[in-house]
């Protein structure tokens, strides 16, 4: 595996380390600095000339601070000659700011992509975005991983065995199981969670 390494940023260590224990590979060594007055300074403990680098780093809150250090981290990894830098982001916060729905507004999903390209990345791996569409704010290839199969197989189990228990013939079950979203944006993951558990 010298071919790649995988870092952790401050937001993700405990993700990255549990990626790296689920790989059988080390977690890259890195150093984040919070300075007195509010700055940032990233620093890798590694080399990574020629490599593919996986950078883990969400934007959760504080959501400035932490995507402000995912592009400290795109910059140092590039000018590290990097041969190509990921940047897995588990939690895009932004990602909701995916239209101008009101006049004079910013559509923020849009800036922060731009940002992220700006500063030298390759490709982006996104978790579970608010809209599919927010994937077409990026021009380097980007995907969003869904956690539906996952969570979809183990409830399978549970369903196969209350719809045993719920025959129609027990009076239980009146009418087929359904899976709701709770808004309409959420439709496409509502389908595939469906279509994973065998449900409409």
């Amino acid at each position: 595996m010298d071919d790649f390494i995988l870092l952790a940023g401050s937001a993700s260590r405990r993700l990255g380390q549990a990626i790296a224990d689920y790989l059988e590979c080390p977690l890259g060594a890195s150093e984040t600095l919070h300075f007195s007055e509010g700055n940032l300074f990233v620093r890798v403990l590694e080399n990574v000339r020629g490599r593919d680098v996986f950078l883990v780093q969400g934007t959760a809150f504080p959501a400035n601070d932490n995507f402000m250090e995912l592009l400290f981290w795109i910059d140092a990894l590039k000018r590290a000659s990097a041969r190509s830098v990921t940047a897995v982001i588990p939690y895009f916060s932004y990602a909701k700011g995916d239209k101008k729905d009101e006049p004079r507004v910013s559509i923020r999903a849009r800036v922060c992509a731009d940002a992220i390209e700006a500063a030298g990345v390759d490709r982006v791996v996104t978790l579970d975005l608010h809209a599919p569409q927010v994937q077409g704010f990026f021009k380097v290839p980007s995907m969003t991983c869904t956690p539906c199969r996952c969570f979809a197989m183990p409830s399978r189990r549970r369903l196969s065995a209350i719809l045993w228990w719920s025959l129609p013939t027990r009076g239980l079950l009146r009418s087929p199981p359904v899976v709701p979203s709770a808004w309409r944006a959420a439709g496409h993951r509502r389908q595939a969670t469906g279509g994973s558990l065998g449900v409409r």
